[in-house]
């Protein structure tokens, strides 16, 4: 066997793939397909402070190799999460993130701090780059100032391992990398999705009622691992690869490009069970290959 751990700041994972945040819910989902206990952890989904209805119908749209969402970090709120949720959440014997989102700076502290007090959640994704939502999102995640201000103030509200989501719809993205290393995140995830849209030519109206929408699945994932790649060499803090990954090879080539870990996401909406699969093909290759760690492979492309 092979030995699948890694480390993320003080946050031991057994294995590098987590399920992404808004493609899993609240892990209740997917308990009847698979024992969530065999991932590294899950990512649940989008929380604010408030409630939030989202955006209005339609909201999804199935394009070619993928998938366009404008969901709108639709969720009952924290005061909700924290009463009925996560309770619940507790009992995973697998590490449990909570991705944070929010309009303004003081949104996103205040929402850091109260999930700092839940013993069960050891780390939080900062979501900065959201592209589906009309407040907030892209704002920080695309304005350099604006993503060091949200960063600095979460990272002194929050004591916990702090991952910093990074957006993909920006012109240098190592830029925004290094920023979140530089205000002390432990990693960041990358990438959110691509800002996209599509029309039917039938209704010759937008299929999105927002009209633009988060683009993810296989047609993201060249731009994606280019991405991951770039920043894995860019700053020393863990990077977490995603963007359409779909089987254990398509993770592999994240972590070969220098990903720690991978987030699986479009695809549980395909096969449920997927992350759970991708946990075993990514050993089988080691195992093949006579790798003794997932380390050993860990941004090889550019040792080679």
């Amino acid at each position: 066997m092979a030995d699948l751990r890694i480390k993320i700041g003080t946050l031991e994972l057994r294995n590098p793939v987590m399920l992404a945040s808004g493609t899993c819910g609240y892990g209740a989902e997917l308990d009847d397909f698979m024992d969530l206990a065999e991932l590294g952890a899950i990512i649940v989904k989008g929380t604010t402070l408030e409630p939030r209805e989202g955006n209005a119908y339609p909201r999804m749209a199935e394009t070619a190799s993928g998938m366009l969402n404008a969901v709108g970090l639709q969720n009952k709120g924290i005061d909700y999460f924290e009463k009925n949720i996560y309770p619940r959440l507790a009992k995973y014997d697998t590490h449990v993130i909570v991705n944070v989102n929010g309009n303004t700076v003081e949104d996103y502290v205040e929402l850091s701090r109260r999930l700092d007090r839940l013993r069960a959640i050891p780390a939080i994704e900062l979501n900065i780059s959201c592209p589906n939502v009309k407040k907030g999102g892209m704002i920080f995640g695309t304005n350099p100032a604006s993503a060091r201000e949200v960063i600095a103030a979460v990272r002194k509200a929050y004591s916990k391992t702090l991952i910093v989501k990074l957006s993909p719809n920006v012109t240098d993205i190592t830029e925004f990398a290094r920023i979140s290393e530089e205000e002390g995140a432990e990693a960041i995830s990358l990438v959110n999705t691509l800002l996209g849209m599509a029309v039917d030519v039938r209704t010759m109206k937008p299929k999105l009622s927002t009209v633009t929408g988060g683009l993810s699945g296989p047609s993201i994932k060249p731009v994606a691992l280019r991405m991951v790649w770039q920043c894995a060499k860019a700053v020393r803090i863990p990077v977490i690869g995603l963007g359409g990954i779909m089987n254990a090879d398509d993770a592999l080539e994240f972590i070969m490009a220098g990903a720690l870990a991978v987030q699986v996401g479009t695809v549980s909406f395909i096969e449920p069970r997927a992350g759970t699969q991708i946990v075993k093909g990514i050993e089988k290759f080691l195992v093949e290959k006579d790798f003794d760690s997932v380390g050993r492979i860990t941004g090889i492309i550019n040792r080679i």
